[in-house]
């Protein structure tokens, strides 16, 4: 059985009532420029943050799902943020090394949203157990869903509009 039929599909995920919320744990991380991007940039927006890896099967079929958000709803007041995890996943054993594979990657599978380099730091912060795994955030920095599989692109549109639409 090929690995991208383990992962499960169209996941949906129910939004968290605002009151219980949880501030997503901050980071620092480098973008596919070399810059660093802190997860603060990204307030007053929000943004579905998804942890995938090149030789991961599942990510790799929901990218152009990822992909589809991104042009449906692109605005100020979103974006999806990609955090490449091929250290932890793939074993690869630097930044470098990893980012040697993700650049040709991103070109290749025409990623239209930034991408940020993760560590084994970053999936422990996010407890990520299973990959691909996308988290929405609200405009104030709290996780308003969680999706651990292959995400209903439908189910997370409808999530984030309706994070937009509230004032």
């Amino acid at each position: 059985m090929a690995p991208e039929s383990w992962a499960q599909r169209d996941v949906r995920a129910p939004l968290i009532e605002s009151s219980l919320r949880i501030k997503a744990p901050a980071f620092e991380l480098t973008d596919s420029a070399g810059a660093k991007v802190e997860l603060s940039h990204y307030r007053g927006k929000v943004i579905l943050l998804n942890f995938w890896a090149t030789d991961c099967g599942g990510c790799v079929l929901e990218i152009p799902e990822l992909i589809d958000v991104q042009r449906h709803l692109q605005t100020n007041d979103f974006t999806v943020v990609g955090v490449d995890m091929d250290m932890p996943y793939g074993g690869v054993k630097s930044a470098s090394e990893a980012w040697k594979r993700v650049h040709p990657f991103m070109a290749s599978h025409g990623m239209n949203y930034p991408v940020l380099m993760g560590s084994s730091a970053t999936e422990s912060l996010y407890k990520i157990s299973a990959y691909p795994a996308s988290f929405i955030i609200d405009k104030l920095g709290r996780i308003a869903a969680k999706y651990v599989g292959i995400v209903d692109p439908a189910d997370v549109e409808a999530n984030v509009r309706a994070l937009l639409d509230r004032k």
